[in-house]
């Protein structure tokens, strides 16, 4: 593979990566969330956390793209998901510990699919993705307290 060649499949990836990580359920999980305000601090508080990383994982991917002087282009972005507002916390919990497990399959598919990336590339994943499994240990552990306090 040319160098062309293997920083194009690098900025391939990390667009895709971008894509999920501005695609993720997570958007819609701030402050504002309407069924959020119920929650505990115990189960409010990381939510707002992994809203924060996947806002910062962005921008470091969008960032990392320019550096290797590709363009920051997510492919399609979904539409605001207005039926999110009407879910119960009891419901939405296994959601997002769905929507965590897809995106930690993203990155290591990534990370396999770019074994000669630049050190500075797979250092960033591996980063994200070590975020990405402490926060599914914390989404896993509020999901199963929602359901015993039910």
């Amino acid at each position: 593979m040319s160098e062309a060649a293997g920083s194009a499949a690098v900025v391939d990836a990390l667009n895709s990566l971008l894509e999920a990580e501005l695609n993720s359920v997570f958007r819609f999980m701030g402050e504002g969330s309407p069924y959020l305000h119920k929650a505990t601090a115990d189960v409010r508080q990381p939510l707002q956390e992994m809203v924060n990383t996947s806002e910062r994982h962005a921008g470091e991917l969008h960032g990392m793209i320019d550096y290797l002087g590709g363009v920051p282009v997510p492919r399609s972005l979904r539409p605001e998901e207005q039926y999110l507002a009407f879910l119960s916390l009891k419901f939405l919990l296994p959601k997002l510990v769905d929507a965590k497990n897809l995106t930690i399959r993203r990155y290591e598919n990534a990370l396999r699919a770019l074994p000669h990336a630049p050190s500075e590339v797979r250092d960033l994943l591996n980063a994200h993705l070590a975020t990405h499994r402490e926060q599914l240990k914390l989404l896993e552990k509020s999901a199963a307290d929602v359901l015993k306090a039910k």
